[in-house]
This record gives C-alpha cells, sequence and structure tokens, in this order.
C-alpha cells in the first residue's frame, strides 16, 4: 500500500490539535507539571500540527506527493520527536530512555524537507 500523505497529514493536525488542548486544559492540573513542561508539550504539539499540515499541502503537488522520501521522513521525524516529548513531559523518570531520541527525530524531519530541495 503507498504512502498515504493527505491521511497521515490529517492524523497529525488532528493529535497536534488534541494533545495541544490537553496541554492547556489539563496537563496544566498535573502535580509536577513545570512551565518549562508546558512549553516542551505545546512545542510538541505545535511540531505536529505543522508537520501534518505540511503533509497535507505535499499530498496537493504533483511531484512532491510522490517523493519517496519526503512524506516518510517527515511523518516518522515528526512523530518521534513530538511523541517522545510527550512521552518525557508525561514521564521523565521512567522514559528518560526518549531523551537522545528527540533530536533523531527532528533530524529525520528536517532531512525529509531538505530531500525536497535537491
Amino acid at each position: 500500500m503507498a504512502f498515504n500523505l493527505w491521511k497521515t497529514g490529517a492524523a497529525f493536525v488532528s493529535t497536534g490539535m488534541i494533545t495541544g488542548a490537553f496541554g492547556a486544559h489539563g496537563l496544566r492540573k498535573a502535580p509536577d507539571i513545570t512551565p518549562a513542561s508546558i512549553h516542551a508539550w505545546e512545542t510538541a504539539s505545535n511540531y505536529a500540527i505543522y508537520n501534518g499540515l505540511a503533509m497535507l499541502l505535499l499530498s496537493l503537488h504533483p511531484r512532491f506527493s510522490t517523493h519517496r522520501f519526503a512524506g516518510p521522513a517527515i511523518a516518522c521525524g515528526g512523530f518521534v520527536f513530538s511523541a517522545s516529548v510527550w512521552g518525557l513531559v508525561l514521564a521523565r523518570e521512567r522514559l528518560k530512555v526518549l531523551g537522545p531520541v528527540t533530536p533523531m527525530g527532528g533530524m529525520l524531519m528536517i532531512a525529509g524537507y531538505v530531500s525536497l530541495i535537491l
């Protein structure tokens, strides 16, 4: 089955909106949540929305919609980046292994965008 940028982009946007709403309303009330944690959560939610919108736009482009690397790299990198940040905010001590994973997701995401230039 071909990689579906439209559906993946829509899933990213909706996930970013849901997690953003949770961060704005539910997470702030949780114990041990610092302003830095809220900021990290917001960043991860925003990146999910931005990447989702980018995938929606890419899916409409005649040449880039079939790019073999860009869409999957943006999706995988964006997922790893945002999910690892959310995991660290919710359970830093149990999931501290995710700390070094976050930048790897960011680098993969960036590589997807750079590949569109080449």
